[in-house]
C-alpha cells in the first residue's frame, strides 16, 4: 500500500520547511513511473522545496580516509583551514578571512556509548531515536568481529572510491523500521521508491559489484542478516529481497556532498572587495585548488547519499528546469528552478552532471542506461535523433585524428556543494 501525501510531506518537509509546497506527485506513464509537477508558477530562481531524507549515511570509504562528517546530517565537521590542510597535506596552510568558516566545533557532540560524532545535540537524539539505538556498536566500535565491522569491511572489500551507495544506507533503512513504534508507516514510506524487474535489478547490482556480484551479493546478504535481522522485513533478507532493496538503494540515493572549505570559498566570493583585494583573494584560492587537486585529486568533499522521497519522483532530462544542491552543508537538499515553471509543467532534475550533458546523445544515452536502466527522450534528446550513433570519446578520436584542437581545459566547479 503506498503512503499517502501526508505521509511524504510530514516527512520529507515538515523539519526542513519548503520555501514553497507548490508540487504534486502524478503517474506519468509506465516507462516513467512517477513524475513531479507544479501545481502554481515557479519562477526562475526560487526554491521549490526544501527536503529532508528518509535515511542519509556517509560512504565508508570517504570516512575511512578521514573526512569527518556529522554522522546523522552529514555537516563538515573540520574548520575550513583545517580542510585545506588535510587536502593540500600542508599543515601549515593558512587561510585569510578565518571570520568566515561556519564550523561550530564547540557544538559537536558524541555518542556516549560509541564516540560517533554529531555537529550538534539536535543530531545526536535524532539518530538515537530514530536508528542508533540499534546500529551503536558500544564499545566494539573498533571491533573486527562485530557484526557491523564485519559486514562494513565486506562492503569496502567489494565496492572502492569512487563510491556510489553505502551499505549502511540500507542498515539505517532496517534500524529505522526496528526502532519505530508504527513501522508499517516507514514499510510504506520506503515502499515509494521506484521498483524495477528482477533483470533489471540484476543489472544494477552487477553495476554496482563488478563481475563477480553473485558472490560478493550473497556474501553481504549473510552479513546483513547476522547483523540486523527484522520479523518486520523478512523479505528483504531474502536473496531476491535483498537484490531489490540494493537495487532499490542503487537507483534512488541520491548524492550527499558537504565542505566546509568549500562554504568559506562561497563566503569569500560574497565579500565586497576592492579590484585589488579581490584579485588577490582569488587568485589564492585558485592555487589553493591546484594544490588540492595535485595532492588529492576530485576527492574533495565529505560524501554520502540519502533517500528523498519528492525529488526521487523527478525524472530527468538532459535540459533540465530545476537543480539540486547542498547550501546549507548538510543533508537538506534544496530544489532550484532554472527557468519559470509554468503550473501543471513537471519538474525536471539532471541525472548527469554538466560535463556529461555537453556529450554527444549516444554517450548520454549510455550513461543513463548503464546506471539508470532508461533511455532518455528529453526535447533535447529528440532534437538530436538523427546524429550518428558515436560516443564522445569516439567523436575526440576522429576529431585528433583530423588533426582539430582538443577541447580546452574545464571550468573549475570544485566548489559546487
Amino acid at each position: 500500500m503506498a503512503a499517502s501525501m501526508c505521509d511524504v510531506f510530514s516527512f520529507c518537509v515538515g523539519v526542513a520547511g519548503p520555501a514553497r509546497v507548490a508540487v504534486e506527485v502524478r503517474f506519468v506513464s509506465s516507462a516513467k513511473g512517477k513524475g513531479l509537477f507544479a501545481t502554481q508558477l515557479i519562477r526562475k530562481g526560487e526554491t521549490i522545496f526544501v527536503e529532508r531524507p528518509l535515511v542519509a549515511a556517509q560512504f565508508l570509504w570517504n570516512a575511512l580516509y578521514r573526512y569527518r562528517a556529522c554522522d546523522h546530517c552529514l555537516r563538515a565537521l573540520e574548520k575550513a583551514e583545517e580542510n585545506a590542510q588535510r587536502l593540500t597535506g600542508n599543515p601549515g596552510q593558512v587561510l585569510p578571512h578565518p571570520e568566515l568558516c561556519t564550523a561550530r566545533q564547540d557544538l559537536h557532540q558524541s555518542c556516549p556509548h560509541c564516540q560517533v560524532t554529531y555537529c550538534s545535540a539536535e543530531c545526536r537524539l535524532a539518530a538515537a531515536e530514530q536508528y542508533h539505538q540499534i546500529l551503536c556498536p558500544g564499545p566494539s566500535q573498533d571491533d573486527p568481529a562485530h557484526p557491523l565491522n564485519k559486514l562494513q569491511e565486506a562492503w569496502r572489500s567489494v565496492h572502492y572510491p569512487p563510491e556510489t551507495a553505502s551499505i549502511m544506507l540500507m542498515a539505517r533503512m532496517v534500524a529505522t523500521v526496528k526502532q519505530a513504534k508504527d513501522k508499517d508507516r516507514w514499510i510504506r514510506l520506503f515502499s515509494q521508491f521506484c521498483n524495477k524487474t528482477a533483470n533489471e535489478e540484476e543489472e544494477i547490482v552487477h553495476k554496482l559489484l563488478g563481475d563477480k556480484f553473485k558472490g560478493q551479493l550473497e556474501l553481504l546478504r549473510r552479513l546483513f542478516t547476522e547483523a540486523l535481522y527484522e520479523e518486520a522485513l523478512s523479505q528483504w533478507f531474502t536473496p531476491d529481497g535483498f537484490r531489490s532493496l540494493f537495487a532499490l538503494v542503487g537507483t534512488n540515493g541520491q548524492g550527499i556532498g558537504t565542505s566546509s572549505l568549500s562554504q568559506w570559498v562561497h563566503a569569500c566570493d560574497a565579500l565586497e572587495l576592492k579590484p585589488q583585494d579581490r584579485e588577490q583573494l582569488d587568485a589564492f584560492i585558485d592555487q589553493l585548488y591546484k594544490d588540492i587537486e595535485a595532492a588529492t585529486g576530485e576527492f574533495l568533499n565529505c560524501e554520502g547519499s540519502g533517500l528523498f522521497v519528492l525529488q526521487s519522483c523527478c525524472n530527468h532530462s538532459c535540459v533540465p528546469n530545476a537543480e539540486t544542491s547542498f547550501p546549507e552543508n548538510n543533508f537538506l537538499l534544496h530544489v532550484t528552478a532554472l527557468e519559470d515553471i509554468k503550473p501543471g509543467e513537471e519538474i525536471c532534475i539532471s541525472y548527469l552532471d554538466c560535463c556529461q550533458r555537453e556529450r554527444s546523445r549516444h554517450s548520454r544515452h549510455k550513461i543513463l542506461r548503464e546506471n539508470y536502466l532508461f533511455v532518455c527522450s528529453c526535447p533535447k534528446c529528440l532534437a538530436e535523433a538523427d546524429e550518428p550513433n558515436m560516443t564522445s570519446e569516439e567523436e575526440e578520436e576522429e576529431e585528433e585524428e583530423e588533426g582539430e584542437p582538443e577541447d580546452a581545459e574545464l571550468g573549475d566547479e570544485m566548489t559546487d556543494v
